[in-house]
C-alpha cells in the first residue's frame, strides 16, 4: 500500500514507519520535527517536512494518492497543554480535522488515528473499557476526545462520495527503545531514564501510587500493522490498545533505578504536589482488541523495561534476579 505516516518522525511514528517498509509498503512521513528530526526517519521512507495545522503543508502529499493514513501527529504532553491550551486545541483537534479534510479531497479510503486514554478521564471502572462514557479532566485529554469524534463523524456521513475505513486506538503508556529520555514533557519512563543518566534527582508528583498501564512500543505497532491488515474487522471502531496490567509510578522508579544497578535508598526520590488533570487509576480492558482482530500484548513490563535500558546503555537486575528477562502473567493468570 501506499501510506501517509503523520508525526512519523516521533516514537511510535518510526517504529511504524519501519515495519511498514518491511512489509514492502510505500511510505511517505509528514513531520515537523517540533519534538522529532527526520534523522531518526527510516531509511526507505521519504520525508516531508510539514506542519498538520497548515493545509497547505498536507495538500501536495494527499494530492499524489494514498491507500491508508496513520494519523500520529500531535501534542502530547498534558502539561503543556495547561499552559497553552490554544497551540493544543490547534495541533490536536484543528490538525486532526485538516488530515480528515485532506482524506475526503483526495478519496483517501482509510484513516487510523491515535487516539489517548486520557480521554476517559478519572473513571472508576477500571480496567476500563471502550463503552466507559468519556469524561476527560486535561486539556490534552479533551483535544484527543474531540479529534476522535471528528474522525468517527465524518466516516459516518451519509453524504460522502466514497467509503471512508476510520479506526481509533486509545492507546496507554506505551514505552519502548528510541523514547526521547531528553524531553520533559513527555513519557514518565523517558523523564526517568533521562533524569538518571545526568544524575538529577527523580521528582515523582504525588504520592506515586497514581497506576499507568505501560505498553512496549513492539506490542503496539502490531496492533496499527493488524488494523491496516483488517479494515473490515476493525472499521468504525474505537479500540484500546494496552497491556491490561496496572504498574504505580513508585513500582515504576525502583524497577528503573534497579535496572541501573541502584538500591532502594541510594538515590534522590522526593515527591512533589499532584498536577492537574492526571488519571489516578489506569488500566486498559483489551478483551475488544483480541476479539476483534486478535491483538494480544506479547511483551512483558519487565521485559520491556530491560530491552529499554539495553537500548538505553545497559540494563542491571529487574525484580532482584539475576539479569534474566522475566515472564509476566495477565490477569487471567496466563503466562505470555
Amino acid at each position: 500500500m501506499k501510506i501517509i505516516v503523520t508525526g512519523g518522525a516521533g516514537f511510535i511514528g518510526t517504529h511504524l514507519t519501519r515495519r511498514l517498509l518491511s512489509g514492502g509498503h510505500d511510505v511517505t512521513v509528514i513531520d515537523n520535527e517540533y519534538n522529532s528530526t527526520r534523522e531518526s526517519v527510516p531509511k526507505g521512507a521519504r520525508f516531508v517536512f510539514g506542519d498538520v495545522t497548515k493545509p497547505e503543508d498536507l495538500a501536495p502529499v494527499f494530492a499524489e494518492g494514498a491507500d491508508a493514513v496513520c494519523h500520529l501527529a500531535g501534542q502530547v504532553s498534558i502539561i503543556r497543554a495547561f499552559d497553552n491550551p490554544v497551540g493544543d486545541l490547534r495541533t490536536n483537534t484543528e490538525g486532526t480535522i485538516n488530515v480528515v479534510r485532506a482524506c475526503l479531497e483526495h478519496k483517501v479510503p482509510r484513516l487510523i488515528y491515535a487516539s489517548s486514554m486520557t480521554a476517559y478521564g478519572d473513571t472508576d471502572v477500571v480496567p476500563t473499557p471502550e463503552s466507559e462514557p468519556c469524561q476527560p479532566d486535561s486539556y490534552y485529554g479533551i483535544t484527543k476526545f474531540a479529534a476522535e469524534r471528528y474522525v468517527h463523524a465524518t466516516a459516518e456521513r451519509p453524504d460522502l462520495e466514497f467509503p471512508l475505513t476510520v479506526t481509533s486506538f486509545r492507546m496507554f503508556s506505551v514505552f519502548g527503545p528510541g523514547q526521547a529520555w531528553d524531553n520533559p514533557y513527555q513519557g514518565v519512563l523517558g523523564i526517568f531514564l533521562g533524569k538518571i543518566k545526568r544524575a538529577e534527582p527523580i521528582t515523582i508528583f504525588g504520592d506515586g501510587e497514581q497506576t499507568r498501564d505501560f505498553v512496549f512500543i513492539d506490542d503496539i505497532i502490531d496492533g496499527w500493522v493488524g488494523a491496516l491488515e483488517n479494515p473490515q474487522a476493525t472499521s468504525g471502531r474505537i479500540i484500546n490498545l494496552g497491556s491490561g496490567r496496572p504498574h504505580s509510578i513508585n513500582e515504576l522508579a525502583a524497577k528503573v533505578l534497579a535496572a541501573h544497578g541502584i538500591g532502594q535508598g541510594e538515590y534522590d526520590v522526593s515527591h512533589a504536589p499532584k498536577r492537574p488533570g492526571e488519571q489516578r487509576r489506569v488500566q486498559a480492558d483489551i478483551r475488544l482488541a483480541r476479539a476483534t482482530f486478535g491483538w494480544q500484548p506479547k511483551t512483558s513490563f519487565e521485559d520491556g523495561l530491560l530491552a529499554t535500558m539495553r537500548w538505553q546503555g545497559g540494563a542491571g537486575p529487574v525484580d532482584g534476579d539475576s539479569g534474566a528477562t522475566t515472564t509476566a502473567q495477565n490477569a487471567n493468570g496466563e503466562k505470555r
